[in-house]
């Protein structure tokens, strides 16, 4: 692609990047309600989802509804809170797994980043052992929702999701939770698996939910597998941003200096990205039914009859890096 289709192409992509005013909001198609369900901490790639994730609502292509950790480490829940306040939404409701089991980890990087965040950003957070019930969250959100309202991503552990599906009738629906998803969710776009066939970390990491949450899924699921995120680099601009007190910039910084001098690869950006804008014209897609096996292993079948979607290539890396690194680089609003 040359310099000149390039532009042309990121320029038509970032319309309406910029914030909007009410009566621009009016004018809109609704924008996605959105629910969040990461496990930011052991990679920062959740942080440049998140970057993206706000950016595109500041510019109101997506309400988020809440963000959920799947990861019971106890800076997880502090990190999105922080997140969430640079960008000036303090008030998104948060949530964590209280099941037993799942997954405890933070970042394997010597310099360890959550920890960083939490001790520069001082703002009010609730460590993650103190946070709401994420099914809880799950069930009231989805109860008040228009039918078939809702989008939810998942770029963690399938711990909430599982959880969910197996909970019960309570003060918020008389519903099971499989049949509460089936009425009130559109679909479920998960950054997990690893297509045709392979093992993805998201998901063998909590083999036992993962297995669960995605063959008993009642909703349409579009998976951006493993290697769909690998090869789309992200990172290097952010850090060069001249701006202070960023903590997407101090996340990359840090990380990135360590090793992926390159970037980051871009598996839960792909993932938010397509829950909010669609995969058109990012990626193609491929229908069929995906099924997790007890390792957490995963298999792949076409078929015009199945109710999972896998991203296929479409656009070039480099093209797709440069468009979602600008979205990483949104600045707040009201900084």
């Amino acid at each position: 692609m040359n310099n000149f289709k390039f532009i042309l192409l990121t320029v038509c992509l970032l319309a309406g990047f910029t914030a909007c005013t009410n009566q621009e909001k009016e004018a809109k198609t609704t924008p996605v309600q959105l629910i969040l369900d990461t496990d930011i901490g052991p990679d920062f790639d959740d942080v440049g989802a998140m970057a993206l994730m706000h950016a595109l609502a500041d510019s109101c292509q997506v309400e988020i509804l809440a963000t959920l950790s799947s990861n019971h480490h106890e800076l997880v829940v502090p990190v999105i809170q922080i997140l969430n306040s640079y960008f000036g939404r303090p008030d998104i409701p948060v949530g964590a797994p209280k099941s037993e089991g799942g997954v405890t980890l933070t970042s394997d990087h010597q310099v360890k980043w959550p920890e960083f965040l939490v001790q520069k950003y001082q703002y009010p957070v609730t460590y993650t052992n103190d946070a709401p019930d994420a099914v809880e969250v799950y069930r009231k959100l989805l109860s008040e929702a228009e039918d078939k309202s809702v989008t939810i991503c998942t770029i963690g552990f399938l711990t909430n999701l599982c959880d969910l599906l197996k909970s019960e009738a309570d003060e918020y629906s008389s519903l099971s939770g499989k049949e509460l998803v089936r009425k009130k969710v559109k679909h479920l776009v998960a950054m997990a698996g690893r297509f045709p066939a392979g093992r993805e970390y998201n998901v063998y990491k909590d083999a036992s939910s993962g297995e669960f949450a995605i063959n008993e899924w009642p909703t349409e699921i579009i998976f951006s597998g493993w290697e769909i995120g690998n090869k789309i680099l992200t990172g290097k601009q952010c850090v060069e941003m001249v701006v202070k007190d960023s903590p997407v910039k101090d996340a990359y910084s840090l990380c990135l200096n360590e090793r992926d001098f390159e970037g980051r690869m871009s598996w839960d950006q792909t993932a938010v990205l397509v829950a909010v804008k669609g995969y058109k014209p990012y990626f193609n897609i491929e229908q069929g039914t995906c099924t997790i096996l007890s390792d957490g292993s995963n298999t792949w079948k076409s078929s015009e009859n199945g109710s999972h979607f896998i991203l296929k290539d479409n656009m070039n890396a480099e093209t797709l890096s440069k468009i979602i690194e600008h979205y990483m680089m949104h600045q707040p609003l009201n900084k």
